[in-house]
């Protein structure tokens, strides 16, 4: 009962002064929310981004010509071919497939329709590489890969907006200056962690689009997706070594291809996240002590304005440790007032981000807890020494304070 008569009084001296206590809780308000917002949209973008990865798998490898990024060699380096490809098949073991993917921009054309789309051509392997099924339709025959017929494979996006949802199987669809049979639609996988949209793809044999699309035999990337308990590092060495051989790579010299293991990108996704979130945490603390003080420094105030309430209570039989609690549980109100505000704020902006992003709003209860638990020792460690001292007020003297 006489900590609920504390806190009340506490909520009543606060209120007194609204706006000066909220601009004084300020800092805490800020640093409570900044957290909240970035870890809750940390945790929805990791979450629309996972489900990618898990897609492709932890087991994939691409290998592209060049050397990307800063301090990395020009991204200049002759093409892969399909003998590349067929020396790695035949030499590399623990494959479970690898696929030769070219892309290039085309309009495809429907009737009255038309729509600027990537195009790929590519062999089967591509869809066990990628774990992709048919929705309906079939996969190329060994035939049409060999000869170059042009026969199609779409994306839903394309089904939608070029064939209205109507079965577009058999159908004949305009690929910049050829027609080519849709034979099959892919299983939709929406946007990819990286804002693009999978399902707005044609894809055809690599022979048909190396010669009637593309006019060339460049193979640009390479996918290999390793059997399953394969150890992709030793994977990747193999084919590194294979390739270098091919490209007449000697000790000295750097490799002119890059390889991208899909393990490395989740890792280097959640190390990032990671990074961020403890910057944040940094910038938050510094608010956190900035706030700290305001509070220190707006409860010397009111143990200044209040000198002579202290000093009636004291003369009147409260003992210092009531005096030192009640301002003590003032200081440890007005700080998780500033958390509560904060945490409310917090996850407003991290819903409109998420609504604006298109990821999912995930709430951490354990980080909105932790938010609460230091803005309330905040209010403690930085709320002690103005309770201490208006406890400390000798009571004669605070009663002829004016």
């Amino acid at each position: 009962m006489m900590l609920r008569e504390t806190v009340l009084l506490a909520i009543q001296a606060i209120m007194r002064n609204a706006l000066r206590s909220f601009l004084t809780v300020l800092g805490i308000v800020i640093s409570v929310g900044a957290v909240i917002a970035m870890v809750t949209i940390g945790n929805g973008t990791t979450e629309k981004v996972r489900p990618d990865l898990a897609a492709l798998g932890t087991n994939l490898l691409f290998f592209r010509p060049g050397q990307f990024g800063p301090g990395r060699a020009s991204a200049e380096a002759k093409p892969f071919n399909i003998r590349d490809v067929e020396a790695l098949k035949l030499q590399v073991r623990g494959l479970r497939a690898i696929a030769p993917v070219a892309q290039k921009q085309a309009t495809l054309i429907v009737g009255s329709e038309n729509r600027a789309t990537p195009v790929r051509g590519t062999t089967n392997s591509f869809f066990q590489t990628q774990a992709w099924n048919l929705e309906g339709g079939r996969l190329f025959y060994e035939s049409e890969q060999r000869s170059g017929r042009a026969a199609c494979i779409i994306g839903e996006t394309v089904w939608e907006k070029l064939f209205g949802r109507t079965d577009p199987l058999g159908r004949t669809i305009r690929v910049a200056k050829i027609s080519c049979e849709v034979i099959g639609v892919l299983v939709p996988k929406g946007e990819s962690g990286f804002g693009t949209d999978q399902d707005d793809v044609v894809i055809m044999p690599l022979h048909t689009f190396q010669r009637r699309v593309a006019g060339n035999t460049d193979i640009p990337t390479i996918y290999v997706s390793a059997r399953d308990g394969v150890d992709t590092a030793r994977v990747q060495c193999d084919i590194e070594y294979i390739l270098r051989e091919r490209r007449g790579i000697t000790a000295r010299k750097k490799d002119d291809f890059t390889v991208r293991d899909m393990k490395q990108i989740a890792e280097t996704q959640t190390a990032t996240t990671t990074v961020l979130t403890g910057l944040l945490t940094a910038v938050a603390g510094i608010s956190l002590l900035v706030g700290g003080i305001g509070i220190m420094n707006i409860m010397l105030v009111s143990v200044t304005e209040r000198t002579r309430e202290i000093g009636i209570r004291l003369a009147i039989g409260a003992l210092e440790r009531q005096v030192l609690t009640q301002f003590l549980v003032e200081a440890v109100v007005l700080s998780l007032f500033g958390g509560i505000i904060g945490a409310l704020l917090g996850l407003g902006l991290a819903w409109v981000a998420a609504t604006a992003l298109r990821i999912p709003f995930i709430v951490d209860p354990a980080i909105v807890v932790i938010a609460f638990a230091f803005s309330a020792l905040v209010g403690v460690i930085f709320g002690y020494f103005p309770a201490r001292r208006a406890a400390r007020l000798n009571p004669i003297d605070a009663l002829r304070h004016e």
